[in-house]
């Protein structure tokens, strides 16, 4: 991965600087850091090597490189000018057979020095590439039974856009070990017409990505195709624009305070390093908080490691219609060039990132990763009746984020800092819903416009938390807020306190949300204490959201399995990174989190992994047509007792007079 850093001031709405930095750069002395992201030589390396060990035929594609992260006690090891091995996660696809391969290659040794084959009836199928998704519409144009539905609802097959998806598991024999996606089709009548207002529903073409073909259509039933026009400035939609919002202005006339030196950023007492690859996005690592003269580590390594999206729609035609969007998309990919005051507002860094496309090499993705400040209101403030204080600080957070676009829907990903040491994540959903025909008021969608549906579904994400409280050995207790019955301790029966419940082994720690009990988990170091004697902590605040709402014996439920629980605590491993496994592309269930937990291993006081499920349960509103205004979920960690009093009393007053009210 190749970075940019390019400093963007919206006061001037231009570059105020023509300093282009380049963080992942390697040179004769290497990289300066193991967690460097790749950069573009890098990668071209990469494919050269893979090419020179015979691994690449006609029809072979890169799905995935990145890079293979150093062990944690390498990186935790590491000091400047100490000598470090370059190596890349590879998985290959050959479009021929649709078999997959997983491959490490070192960089420095010029050598593929792992290559495991991928067996896809067991372990699933490599994710899916764009090229395979190209051909999809030519594939349904040889089809005599694809031709045949569309003739019988009296549509002209071009006219036809075809929407691939993931086919997931559902028993059926002929799939397995075949690369197979399902298609569902939409109406395009003009180059300007937006085909999710057009659903032809009731119909599915099934394909083989190997054989390049159509296998199987199921037309259940001929529904009306909605007629009304989608696009946002159309009619009915068309609105004027509003001409009462005046100008909002964010300016830092001294510039931003945070730095940034290679892939490591440094903002107020905060620092740390990022990176991204294709499947996790923005990944975070190395979070960790200057105390007095002490740097005090609170995660090593944060992102969201998967997300799944299953909708309700039971009909034969829907029954299937689930995504994995990191582990069968990448997602990361999809990335969108952002703008400056648009997606992001104020005194901007961008970052380009350079990933491998699918014939192996660098693409540049242009300012993929926005850094800024934003001012966050009031961080405390008191008047008191006695001393005649009268203060108040304002808060701001460091904003660190992405956008990306996938099929219909488009996803930011922001990780905040702020001044209090809170940690938070947001995700915003927004885009357009993926659309049905409307069935009505008994099934399983909303009438978004006439005739036309919205189904119900969920967006759930996993956030992979490698934490480091305070250093490596870490407890987890789950707290909840509970009444203490009335009796000779409470006789007015006013009295509540906190009920703690160690979680001590991976099996304990399957644990779900619960608002009604106020239900955070602690994340105690038993090796450091406070000065009043305290196990230094965060706690993982939960939004308490649904979690999967699929049966426990559905297909879905064992695929994302990770999504059936708020909470697992597992005990580190370098090789578990994904919450549903490292092969989800037709992964028949119970891979990731599962087989983490298996062996129920001791986490009391280990060096541990905790994996949130958070998300979002959506019933479109009329409100969500023709574009979905953005719906957010996240989560925060808060410190607990990780600091001795408020780390916020050093903010300064201001931030100058001109902005406040004097009387």
């Amino acid at each position: 991965m190749f970075i940019n850093d390019i400093h963007i001031d919206a006061k001037e709405n231009m570059m105020s600087t023509a300093t282009v930095t380049d963080p992942g750069r390697t040179d004769s002395v290497g990289p300066d850091h193991p967690l460097t992201p790749l950069t573009a030589d890098e990668i071209t390396a990469v494919r050269e090597i893979v090419d020179a060990a015979g691994l690449l035929g006609e029809h072979t594609r890169f799905v995935f490189v990145a890079l293979d992260e150093p062990a944690k006690d390498a990186v935790l090891a590491f000091r400047p000018g100490d000598p470090i091995e370059r190596r890349a996660r590879v998985l290959l696809l050959d479009r021929d057979t649709g078999h997959g391969a997983n491959l490490i290659v070192s960089v420095t040794g010029r050598a593929v020095v792992e290559r495991t084959t991928i067996d896809a009836a067991s372990e699933g199928h490599v994710p899916i590439l764009d090229q395979e998704f190209e051909d999809i519409e030519s594939y349904l144009l040889d089809s005599s039974e694809w031709l045949e539905a569309m003739k019988a609802r009296d549509i002209e097959p071009a006219n036809v856009r075809a929407v691939p998806l993931s086919a997931g598991v559902f028993g059926h024999e002929d799939e397995v070990g075949h690369r197979i996606v399902r298609v569902l089709a939409f109406y395009q009548s003009d180059k300007a017409d937006l085909p999710w207002a057009h659903p032809i529903d009731g119909v599915v073409a099934y394909v083989d990505l190997t054989e390049r073909r159509v296998v199987k259509v199921i037309d259940e039933i001929e529904l009306p195709v909605p007629a009304e026009r989608g696009e946002w400035n159309a009619e009915p939609h068309a609105t004027p624009t509003r001409t009462d919002l005046k100008p909002i202005e964010i300016t830092q006339p001294e510039g931003p305070s945070f730095t940034v030196e290679g892939n490591q950023i440094s903002w107020a007492d905060w620092t740390f390093r990022f990176g991204f690859d294709v499947r996790e996005g923005l990944t975070l690592h190395q979070l960790s908080l200057r105390d007095g003269d002490q740097v005090r580590p609170v995660i090593y390594r944060a992102s969201i490691a998967e997300m799944v999206v299953p909708y309700a729609d039971p009909s034969p035609v829907r029954y299937w219609q689930n995504y994995f969007d990191q582990g069968e998309y990448l997602f990361g990919r999809y990335t969108n060039a952002l703008e400056l005051g648009c997606d992001c507002l104020g005194d901007i860094t961008y970052f380009d990132v350079t990933i491998a496309d699918e014939d192996g090499n660098p693409r540049v993705m242009k300012n993929a990763i926005c850094l800024h400040e934003e001012d966050y209101g009031v961080l405390w403030k008191h008047t008191d009746m006695f001393n005649d204080m009268a203060e108040t600080r304002r808060s701001r957070r460091l904003v660190i984020s992405f956008f990306l676009t996938i099929g219909n829907y488009d996803y930011g990903f922001y990780w905040h800092l702020y001044l209090d040491g809170t940690i938070e994540l947001e995700a915003k959903a927004t885009g357009i819903v993926f659309s049905s025909a409307y069935r009505g008021p008994d099934g399983f969608s909303t009438e978004m416009a006439p005739g036309l549906g919205a189904p119900f579904h969920q967006h759930l994400f996993s956030a992979r938390l490698d934490m480091a409280v305070d250093g490596n050995r870490n407890v987890v207790t789950e707290v909840d807020a509970v009444p203490v019955p009335m009796g000779p301790e409470n006789r007015w029966g006013n009295a509540f306190r906190q009920q703690k419940t160690p979680l001590r082994t991976e099996s304990e720690a399957m644990r779900m949300a619960d608002n009604s009990k106020a239900r955070v988990w602690h994340i105690t170091n038993p090796d450091k204490q406070n000065r009043l004697g305290q196990d230094v902590g965060y706690a993982l605040h939960p939004e308490g959201q649904p979690a999967l709402l699929a049966d426990p014996k559905s297909s879905i439920a064992a695929r994302a399995a990770f999504a059936t629980k708020h909470l697992w605590v597992t005990k580190y491993d370098a090789a578990q990174r994904y919450p549903a496994g490292d092969y989800v592309n037709q992964n028949p269930g119970h891979d990731g989190l599962p087989a983490y937990v298996a062996a129920d291993r001791n986490i009391d006081g280990e060096d541990v992994v905790l994996w949130h499920t958070f998300g979002l349960t959506h019933f479109p509103r009329p409100e969500d047509w023709p574009v979905m205004p953005v719906d957010y979920a996240g989560f925060k960690l808060k410190p607990v007792g990780f600091f001795d009093r408020n780390p916020a009393l050093g903010v300064p007053s201001g931030p100058t007079k001109s902005h406040c009210c004097e009387s």
